[in-house]
This record gives structure tokens, sequence and C-alpha cells, in this order.
């Protein structure tokens, strides 16, 4: 599956979507690598096998090996960082002076560049909705000189694909509950 045919395989409802992961495709306020690391790292966040399967067929193009795992890694270790935190964050008290003990060897060498790295991990807690997260990520971003514009983009593709796979799930519920 690509990218195109889940774009085709969007409900007519769901036009703008359609465009709107056109335009995320083709960002232009991130690198190639930055671009298809935070469509692969979202596509994971958003728990959809098609989405994540037709995101990752094509990164494969845009993507060295390296650069694709680091993707995945950021996915995987938001997933347990974004409930963590956000724990911490909504419920604060003594939570917030306590160590987390959770290993988090990733962040320290992702393998790929650390700003590149920081914007999937951002784009993988909006999903999550780790407000903690989101600000911690954004904050390094901008320490690292990474453009307003650059930040927005990562986060709209994030939208974008979580979107999709919502749309996606959803749809294909509604089918099945109108065909009964």
């Amino acid at each position: 599956m690509s990218i195109e045919s889940l774009k085709e395989s969007l409900p007519d409802y769901a036009r703008d979507l359609k465009l709107n992961l056109s335009s995320a495709v083709n960002e232009t306020a991130l690198t190639d690598q930055q671009r298809w690391g935070t469509l692969v790292a979202t596509a994971i966040a958003s728990r959809n096998l098609d989405v994540i399967r037709s995101v990752e067929a094509e990164a494969l193009q845009h993507l060295s090996p390296e650069a694709l795992t680091a993707a995945r890694t950021a996915a995987a270790i938001m997933a347990m960082n974004n409930i963590y935190y956000r724990f911490v964050h909504l419920v604060g008290g003594d939570y917030k002076t306590m160590p987390a003990r959770l290993r988090m060897n990733a962040l320290a060498k992702p393998g790929v560049d650390k700003v590149d790295f920081e914007l999937w991990s951002l784009a993988v807690s909006a999903i999550n909705g780790c407000g903690m997260c989101m600000e911690s990520h954004e904050h390094i971003l901008r320490q690292g000189g990474v453009s307003v514009d650059a930040i927005q983009a990562s986060v709209r593709i994030a939208a974008v694909m979580h979107a999709v796979a919502v749309t996606l799930e959803t749809d294909g519920v509604a089918s099945v509950a109108a065909a009964a």
C-alpha cells in the first residue's frame, strides 16, 4: 500500500484530509529526513496498521536504515514517556520530584541528528497529548535554532496522520454498522 492508495481509501467526506495528506508529504519547512521521520513516527503513534505500512513503504525510499530506526524509536520511547509525564504533569505533588526510573537511553544517542529526533518526539507527544513533553521538546528545538515554521510543520503532520488513522478506523466501523 502506498500513501496515494491511502488517500484513495479515505471517504469522500474526508476530502480535506486527502489534500492535507498531500501537503504533509510535500512539506517544505522540513528537510527530507525530518519530514519522512515525522511521517513514520506519527504513523506509528496513530496505531493504524494501514497507515503505518503505507508510510513506511514510501519512507524506505527517503530514509536511511538508521533514520527509520530512529523514527520508530521516537514513537516507542514517547509512547512510554508521554503516559508517565502526562501523569506527573496532571497530578503534580510528590511525583514531580521523584525519579522516573524509566530507561531512556535512546534520547542520548538517537542515531540521527538530535534536532530531527526532537521533532519526531514532539510530533508523537502532540498525538499522545502530553503537555509536559510538548513543552520540553519545543523548548529544546527552539534552543537548537529550529524555526517556528518547522516546529509547526511537524505538529501539522502529526495532526494529519492522526486524523487519517481515526477516519479510516471509524469509517470502517461505520460501514460495518450500516451494513448490519
